[in-house]
């Protein structure tokens, strides 16, 4: 069995479609999105009057001065991850004023594109057999998970003892550690065992299991993330790095040894290391470029065939 593995795209558009497609691309059997899904804010557009449309990217600003450049400024947007949002000079000055609304703004505008990702996968896939699993991680909402839920093609893995084959079994939880950020679906380390403990009690073959855990295992050099100082700012111009993974995961991947580990959340930590029998996999995330970065895993056994880290 061959599986291509995806994590942390955060609302490009480009990703989710190059994630889609490559299934054929690849030649594999299954496709494994491994959390944070959605993007992170909000891009006003704003109205200038007539035709003309301005917006501030990354601190740069862009025009647009019909509609053809409005909707190539709109997908510039999205597939950076962020959503645009169409505006005008006394909504954002009443914006200014009432910042609930933006969050319900944010909250309507991740569901909507959530939503328009399911029905692309259920679309561009129907008719084929390739399988698709997703388990949200800690940056998505929980609202996401019942649009994925809906999906025909997209199967919600989180928390789910998920046969693959006849001899692989797949765990999944987009849940992390407690990170400095306080995203939807954190926790201690003692409630992640819990969490772990509920799926693992349940496999028939831990062995030949696949952890689709998206916060990575403590120390396994795939859970480097820069050190921040009190004021979350990182140390040292980013150059202190400090290991960030959960202490509970490595404990099950040591107790366990499933076959194999897919992980993401630390974008930087792209690679691939051991602990015991087990290969634990970040192939990284560069969604904000318009890049997936993948792995192709062939699995075979009581054994990874052969692995490869994918970017394109």
């Amino acid at each position: 069995m061959k599986i291509f593995f995806a994590t942390d795209i955060h609302g490009s558009d480009i990703c989710w479609l190059k994630f889609l497609n490559a299934g054929k691309f690849y030649g594999v059997d299954v496709l494994i999105l491994g959390g944070d899904m959605t993007g992170k804010a909000i891009v006003p557009v704003i109205h200038q009057g007539g035709t003309k449309y301005r917006m501030i990217l990354l601190q740069q600003p862009f025009d647009a001065a019909n509609e053809t450049e409005l909707q190539n400024m709109m997908k510039r947007v999205r597939s950076r991850g962020y959503y645009p949002y169409i505006t005008n000079p006394d909504e954002i000055q009443e914006l200014e004023k009432t910042p609930d609304k933006i969050h319900d703004i944010f909250h309507s505008e991740v569901l909507k594109v959530a939503q328009q990702w399911m029905d692309i996968a259920d679309k561009k896939l129907d008719g084929t057999d390739m399988k698709v699993y997703c388990s949200p991680g800690n940056d998505d909402m929980f609202e996401v998970d019942e649009i994925v839920r809906a999906s025909k093609r997209v199967v919600l893995s989180e928390g789910e003892v998920i046969p693959l084959n006849e001899h692989h079994e797949m765990i999944s939880s987009g849940w992390s550690n407690v990170t400095p950020w306080r995203t939807h679906r954190e926790e201690t380390e003692d409630l992640l065992k819990v969490r772990y403990e509920a799926m693992t009690s349940r496999l028939k073959d831990a062995r030949n299991a696949i952890f689709n855990i998206h916060v990575p295992p403590h120390k396994s050099n795939l859970d480097e993330a820069p050190e921040l100082d009190e004021n979350l700012r990182p140390k040292m111009a980013g150059q202190a790095l400090k290991p960030v993974g959960s202490t509970a995961l490595r404990k099950a991947i040591e107790t366990h040894q499933p076959l194999l580990g897919l992980h993401g959340h630390i974008h930087e930590g792209r690679g691939a290391s051991r602990i015991g029998k087990t290969l634990c996999i970040n192939p990284g995330s560069m969604y904000e470029q318009g890049t997936l970065l993948g792995a192709i895993v062939t699995l075979g056994k009581n054994k990874v065939q052969d692995y490869v880290l994918t970017s394109g």
